[in-house]
């Protein structure tokens, strides 16, 4: 994954960029993340087949069993399902490019992404269920006995407590302390970018615009939230 020098270079020259507002994009795709329309189905089933299609109900019917779970309930099967029921495969191999940060909907129904689509995945999936945005970021950390890049999700129960962990390479959600192999750089959400501390929520240091692809990912999502409501 390219990321991490992307992501160092875009830490040191944010000032300059020109700064998008997703956030106006973001409202509706968050407020019904699973509302599957038709033209949505037909999309998938254009591109991935009937076995793409299958996927999106798969993913649905497991959003919808969980809608009056408790929270750590919704959060641990999510992370389950999410992590047992999609391989992993790289960008280049999967969609022929570096990288590339798939939606949702892409990300389930092609059957296969890195380690950006699981954390993005996840983040919508527990968002559509009611999980609070601020107690949500998607991290980017280098892993330090793999000496590479790496892409988790942070859930923080409460203002002022470490969050959980949900990673695709661990299986097990563990407390920030217990993943000491993991170096915080950035976290972000739909709401901003912070400088990542894994212990805390880490200073702000910009918008989730100033993203690219995270940006990407946003505006494709309201692409398919537009063909939703039609």
């Amino acid at each position: 994954m390219l990321v991490g020098m992307k992501i160092r270079a875009l830490l040191r020259t944010r000032s300059r960029l020109f700064l998008f507002v997703v956030l106006l994009c973001a409202v509706p795709v968050l407020a019904d993340v699973l509302g599957l329309s038709p033209a949505v189905f037909a999309m998938v089933a254009q591109r991935w087949g009937a076995a793409g299609v299958e996927r999106l109900h798969a993913w649905q019917a497991m959003s919808d069993g969980l809608q009056h779970a408790p929270v750590d309930q919704q959060i641990a099967t999510v992370n389950t399902w999410i992590d047992e029921t999609v391989p992993y495969i790289s960008d280049l191999q999967h969609w022929h490019v570096d990288d590339y940060w798939a939606t949702p909907v892409e990300f389930i129904a092609s059957h296969g992404g890195d380690c950006e689509d699981f954390a993005i995945a996840k983040y919508f999936t527990l968002r559509a269920l009611g999980v609070a945005a601020d107690q949500l970021r998607i991290t980017y950390v280098e892993v330090a006995d793999l000496h590479q890049s790496h892409m988790i999700l942070a859930y923080y129960p409460h203002p002022g407590e470490e969050p959980l962990i949900l990673d695709s390479l661990v299986k097990r959600i563990l407390p920030a302390s217990q993943r000491p192999d993991l170096m915080p750089v950035y976290s972000f959400n739909a709401e901003g970018l912070w400088q990542a501390r894994l212990q805390g929520r880490g200073v702000r240091i910009g918008r989730a615009g100033e993203l690219n692809k995270w940006r990407d990912v946003l505006q494709r999502m309201a692409a398919q939230q537009s063909a939703t409501m039609k």
